[in-house]
């Protein structure tokens, strides 16, 4: 009887590993060459030609002869009263679609969450107005508020002209924006709640705990992590809004409802000076990322 004896492969030498490393790296940009170059071409490109645009006075006409006019469109900006009120419509715009579309996706979501006849059907019709493109979502409210034959005025018996009217034309935009944007809020908020642990409720529940504080002290600190990151996504997407409130009421009436990008819009195609709306668009980037770095910091520090 002979044993048979193996022998172990022998380490392999620094230079060996070094030279597999690289090889990996290598292989590693070639699988991710395919989706960079689309998203260079088409994301980073263009965004810093508009941010070399931001310091010249590019304008979208013939034979003009684009000059670098350094900080001059940003001090403008500064002196510019349309921009403010148009930046101040912005603000009231996404905060409150924000906020409004997060406690109507969290009341939606936990009615969905709950084993109620019909649900599968309810959880399909609750993403319907996510599957519509802004353009169809702002024709049919269109219909909806008309003064003569809309919907809204022959339930209530009225002949109001709400995207005409000038202290109802914002708050009948946050409806639709609310309403567009929250079953994007649902789903991810839906799928949060399923992933929080049963055994916490029960032994809250076990531990005497009602309704109300089973869901302040189990399912919002458990949600926190999901809040944080739909809330940011929820405030980029309805500050740069543009498509949906064009097509209902293009800015009016009077600038009432002419958010930044609709402002920035104006500047590039009607006015045709490039270099100042892109430095409109500069200007709000660099608040959208001040802001949400701000409120990253908070609810981070207050997770610690």
């Amino acid at each position: 009887m002979t044993a048979t004896v193996t022998r172990s492969a022998p380490p392999r030498r620094p230079g060996a590993r070094r030279r597999a490393a690289s090889r990996q790296r290598r292989e590693m940009w070639l699988l991710m060459l395919p989706a960079m170059v689309p998203v260079v071409l088409f994301s980073v490109g263009p965004l810093l030609y508009g941010i070399g645009l931001a310091f010249t006075d590019a304008r979208n006409t013939r034979n003009h002869q684009t000059e670098f006019v350094g900080l001059e469109n940003f001090t403008r900006l500064m002196t510019d009263d349309e921009f403010w009120a148009s930046f101040q419509i912005g603000a009231i715009w996404s905060v409150s679609v924000t906020v409004l579309q997060f406690v109507a996706a969290l009341g939606l979501a936990l009615l969905l969450n709950e084993k109620l006849r019909g649900r599968g059907v309810a959880r399909v019709l609750s993403v319907v107005p996510w599957a519509m493109p802004p353009v169809v979502v702002g024709l049919m409210w269109k219909l909806v508020y008309h003064p003569d034959a809309g919907v809204l005025n022959n339930l209530l018996g009225t002949d109001i002209n709400w995207l005409a009217d000038f202290s109802l034309a914002l708050p009948a935009i946050i409806v639709v924006g609310v309403w567009a944007g929250m079953p994007q809020t649902t789903v991810v908020l839906l799928a949060g709640l399923q992933n929080v642990p049963k055994e916490l409720y029960e032994a809250g529940a076990m531990d005497g705990a009602g309704t109300w504080r089973r869901f302040w002290n189990i399912t919002l600190p458990q949600l926190r992590p999901v809040i944080v990151a739909i809330t940011s996504l929820d405030f980029v997407w309805n500050i740069n809004q543009f498509g949906l409130v064009y097509v209902l009421t293009q800015g009016g009436p009077g600038g009432r409802t002419r958010l930044p990008m609709l402002f920035a819009y104006e500047e590039a195609f009607r006015y045709r000076m490039a270099g100042y709306a892109s430095m409109l668009g500069l200007a709000m980037a660099i608040v959208v990322l001040a802001v949400l770095g701000l409120y990253l910091w908070r609810q981070m520090r207050e997770a610690r």
